[in-house]
């Protein structure tokens, strides 16, 4: 199994990121063998995409890679997916490379490790709250700037890097303007203009595109043991985005909240039962958040404990509180995060789930999503009009902007829902 088979409906840039491990591997293996000479110890620093750059080392002069990556796509294309198997095929040792194979078999130690998260010189970074602050940037800029112990290339794969902070990007920028001998970084983010342009002008562009429906289906077949049809109806009703659709055919819950969040368009007869909607939708988001962090909040409070010494079920040492709540602050800001992530699956099943009225109402032979619940996406597309339609779908849209922007959940989705019923 190659480390890309899990990039699903991405072949160019897979054909891409194959030719740059190509190049990093005959450059790290040349410099290995001494037929660089002193370049070995040097990093791999193009100025501009496409091109190396007057800092670049000779034996990658015109090469396909470079020292840093910026992954962009929409939510579900697979971004981390493509960074975390790009990392692996840099750091393949397959002996079949030196029959003219490719790195990244997905069978050698260093693709296997990289792939699981137990490499040494790869490191993976996501916020786990909802944003990523200096301190914790420049701590990881100074590992990066450390030799790969393994004599290959060392690699920050920053799966959230659109929730730098200020601060936080401005520190990043310096470690890609000035990259430490043989360290490559991958960025994932939504959009090009979810991070500086500064670091953007600095790093190796790639967009992904969403999936084809058929072959995310073919995936949860392939590799989940998923029946047909069921991979078939989570494909459609995600619309291409694999981890939804992997939750959906595999989680019962998940297809239950699902349920409930495509039922609220046709529940909303008054206000009332607009804010009731509201408040469950809101609520359910919180249960769903607080069964998705609780059990790492319980796991790293009791190790917290354990390493400043309190007893089992005894008090914590004086004069350390002050970590406790430290500890605290960061697991209600990744709470929060999860909160506002499961509200924005549901916001998005409810986008859907308006796409499809407004694929009826203007008679498109475009099939719908939902399939599921046909019967209620022809009712309402019946009785009203497309330009209601629309407005609806801006109206979830402006929910999910708001929520980005800080205002309460409740609020947001109050608004939102009154703005549903009223169409």
């Amino acid at each position: 199994m190659a480390v890309w088979d899990d990039l699903v409906g991405q072949d160019r840039v897979v054909e891409q990121l194959t030719a740059a491990a190509r190049d990093a591997d005959a450059y790290v293996t040349a410099a290995a063998s001494g037929a660089s000479g002193d370049e070995g110890s040097r990093a791999a620093s193009p100025g501009t995409p496409g091109s190396p750059g007057p800092s670049a080392p000779s034996g990658l002069s015109g090469s396909a890679m470079t020292h840093a990556w910026l992954f962009t796509g929409p939510p579900g294309s697979g971004l981390a997916t493509a960074a975390r198997a790009f990392a692996a095929a840099l750091q393949c040792v397959s002996p079949d490379r030196a029959l003219g194979g490719a790195p990244g078999c997905g069978f050698c130690d260093g693709c296997h490790t990289a792939l699981i998260g137990t490499h040494a010189d790869v490191e993976v970074v996501r916020a786990s709250g909802l944003s990523t602050g200096v301190d914790d940037t420049r701590d990881l800029v100074r590992r990066a700037q450390l030799s790969p112990s393994g004599g290959r290339w060392q690699v920050v794969v920053h799966e959230t890097a659109d929730r730098l902070t200020e601060q936080a990007a401005n520190a990043l920028l310096k470690a890609v303007e000035e990259p430490a001998p043989r360290t490559v970084w991958l960025l994932c983010a939504p959009s090009a203009d979810d991070v500086l342009p500064t670091i953007r002008s600095r790093c190796r562009h790639l967009v992904l595109r969403t999936p084809p429906v058929d072959a995310v289906a073919d995936m949860l077949i392939r590799r989940d043991g998923i029946e047909p049809e069921a991979a078939v109806a989570a494909a459609r009703a995600t619309q291409g985005h694999i981890d939804r659709a992997r939750r959906l055919a595999t989680d019962a819950r998940a297809r239950t909240r699902r349920a409930a969040v495509l039922a609220l368009p046709t529940r909303m007869e008054d206000i009332g039962d607009a804010l009731r909607a509201a408040q469950q939708l809101v609520d359910a988001a919180g249960e769903d958040a607080k069964e998705a962090v609780e059990e790492v909040d319980a796991r790293e409070t009791e190790e917290m404990r354990a390493a400043l010494g309190a007893s089992e079920g005894g008090r914590l040492p004086r004069g350390t509180a002050g970590v406790m709540k430290d500890l605290e602050k960061r697991q209600k800001s990744r709470a929060t995060r999860a909160q506002r992530d499961s509200l924005d699956l549901a916001l998005l099943d409810l986008t859907a789930f308006y796409r499809d009225v407004l694929v009826r109402q203007l008679g498109s032979q475009v099939a719908i999503a939902n399939e599921d619940v046909r019967g209620a996406v022809e009712r309402i597309a019946a009785s009203t009009r497309p330009e209601q339609t629309l407005r609806r779908m801006e109206a979830v849209l402006e929910c999910r902007r708001a929520i980005e922007r800080n205002v309460a959940p409740l609020l947001a989705v109050e608004a939102m829902a009154v703005a549903l019923r009223a169409g």
